[in-house]
């Protein structure tokens, strides 16, 4: 046990045993929903649901002990909401691309992920970037997250005379989804650790007391198989063989590279890590960031990236790898209780989905609004993702758009030249879109 709190600094970072323990699961009962959320996601492209849950439970498992043991910090790992949106709804629904192909396009963005971490090229792309659009990205994503919730729930609904509209309050469903919503967001507010995954299990239980969920022959059962998903992606690499393919397994590449540079720095500031505004050990961390993203592909997931809500365990004291060593021993304990996925209906999952997107929206206050030639593109960004229900097409319209105002402004020499390249990319891809 010496050995075990020497390796992970015990001391140097004023933790023990006790403090470490209780914050893994804090993370855990805090991010638990996705193993539930995510293959309801996954599900609606057609993916086996259950191999969904096996390849969440394990691949965020896998990705907790890289970050833990390697990097030595408290932010654990799993599929992110949003980026498994874009793969179910935008991808494989919208653009028509076979759930098998598209996952292809995962395990390849993976690779690139991983390749450009080893020759330390991540740090040139994110600079490249202008931080407003990538907290526009951020909230982009986290309104399109939120809009699929109040669809799913039934809150919000098609409607052929505005396009969308409110949805029927004498459907028995989606007083389910209300219920939840207003729970949850009590449950927020009140700081109640665990407040999504609580909020779920309550909305579950009030399903169950009214009749308008089944409850499941038993809770407990082996694994579901991994099978249907499992080493899918590489066999269908060759499937990536359109540029509109490989525009798709470049947005899987910036969303999933925006969205954790963001968070890891986020939480590393948190928890008091950064030092002159750098993150120590960051090639670890980003290293075993991609890492996970790879291994999420193989075993059949959405992209694998630091999850924030591991800001829970970091509050009530986590400080060392240990932490998530923990949380992933919680994901694989995780795996027995597959058969609670026909409890968690699309209304009980729907709240988790809102209160994420308002707290990925919540980076709208970084960006500088006053500036028309960079608030234009960051609004076209955050509002054509709901908008066009694609977070892909909200990217497109923000990185056209960009170059074009800052050139108006007189700026164009600070247009980074990547910025320029994806200009032309964007195009392509609209045009291919619309051919």
């Amino acid at each position: 046990m010496k050995q075990i709190a020497k390796y992970f600094q015990f001391d140097k970072l004023k933790t023990n045993y006790k403090t470490e323990i209780i914050a893994g699961i804090t993370t855990y009962i805090s991010m638990v929903y996705i193993m539930f959320v995510n293959p309801n996601v996954l599900g609606a492209s057609g993916m086996d649901k259950g191999a969904v849950f096996t390849a969440t439970a394990l691949a965020s498992a896998i990705g907790c002990f890289l970050m833990g043991i390697i990097a030595n910090y408290p932010i654990a790992s799993a599929p992110a909401l949003g980026i498994n949106a874009f793969f179910a709804y935008s991808v494989v629904i919208g653009m028509h691309v076979p759930w098998q192909t598209a996952l292809a396009g995962v395990f390849v963005a993976s690779l690139i992920f991983v390749l450009i971490t080893v020759f330390k090229l991540r740090e040139l792309i994110i600079n490249a970037i202008p931080v407003d659009l990538k907290h526009a990205i951020s909230s982009g994503i986290g309104l399109f997250v939120a809009f699929l919730g109040l669809s799913q729930g039934g809150i919000v609904v098609a409607n052929k005379s505005t396009m969308v509209g409110l949805g029927s309050f004498l459907v028995p469903s989606t007083w389910l989804t209300v219920f939840g919503l207003v729970v949850t967001i009590f449950l927020m507010v009140r700081k109640v650790p665990g407040a999504i995954f609580v909020g779920m299990i309550l909305t579950t239980v009030f399903g169950l007391l009214t009749g308008l969920i089944h409850a499941p022959a038993h809770i407990v059962s082996a694994a579901p198989s991994l099978k249907p998903t499992f080493l899918t992606a590489i066999s269908h690499v060759g499937d990536i063989n359109t540029l509109q393919l490989w525009v798709v397994v470049l947005t899987f590449l910036l969303v999933t590279f925006f969205d954790t540079a963001g968070t890891l720095v986020g939480l590393a500031t948190q928890a008091g890590f950064m030092k002159d505004n750098k993150m120590p050990r960051v090639g670890k961390a980003l290293m075993s960031d991609s890492a996970s993203m790879l291994t999420g592909s193989l075993l059949g997931t959405s992209p694998v990236g630091a999850f924030v809500e591991s800001s829970a365990g970091i509050a009530v004291g986590g400080r060392s790898g240990f932490t998530v060593v923990v949380t992933g021993i919680m994901f694989l304990l995780g795996l027995f209780f597959s058969p609670l996925l026909t409890v968690v209906t699309s209304q009980v999952t729907a709240p988790a989905l809102v209160i994420v997107g308002v707290l990925m929206a919540q980076q709208t206050r970084e960006i500088a609004w006053d500036k028309l030639e960079i608030a234009i593109p960051a609004f076209l960004i955050i509002i054509g993702m709901p908008l066009t229900y694609s977070i892909s097409d909200g990217i497109a319209l923000g990185f056209i758009t960009y170059p074009i105002a800052m050139i108006a402004a007189k700026r164009g020499k600070e247009v980074h030249p990547l910025m320029y390249a994806l200009f032309f990319v964007f195009i392509g891809f609209i045009a291919i879109l619309n051919a």
